[in-house]
């Protein structure tokens, strides 16, 4: 059986799981979240790429990526930033959907599926 290890796990959840080469990431969403959509999108993809690089990988190792948005009239907004960041080569598997989020203020949430 493969190891387990946990980042930050927590009584709810852990920031990031990693089983044999494999690491799912929690919900990502902005630190700042008076930002409009492309403001909060780049805090997110920051956060991720900070999450993905404690557990030794990057964004070039993502496999999937879900993007949940509580507004899909913002979807060129994200994408706008997100196309300035993905690595085009490498680029993942993405769904993106509209979702209510957790709170009124959050705009976007990302979660990962990446390689180690």
């Amino acid at each position: 059986m493969s190891d387990i290890h946990r980042l930050d796990p927590g009584p709810r959840m852990s920031k990031a799981v990693r089983h044999g080469d494999t690491i799912y990431t929690m919900g990502h969403v902005a630190r700042n979240r008076d930002g409009d959509i492309k403001a909060q999108t780049a805090d997110v993809l920051e956060r991720l790429d900070a999450t993905l690089a404690e557990m030794g990988t990057d964004k070039s190792k993502i496999l999937s990526i879900t993007i949940y948005m509580a507004d899909m009239g913002e979807f060129s907004g994200m994408n706008e930033v997100w196309d300035a960041w993905v690595d085009g080569p490498n680029a993942p598997a993405r769904t993106t959907l509209g979702a209510p989020l957790a709170a009124p203020e959050i705009r976007v949430e990302m979660t990962a599926i990446a390689a180690a």
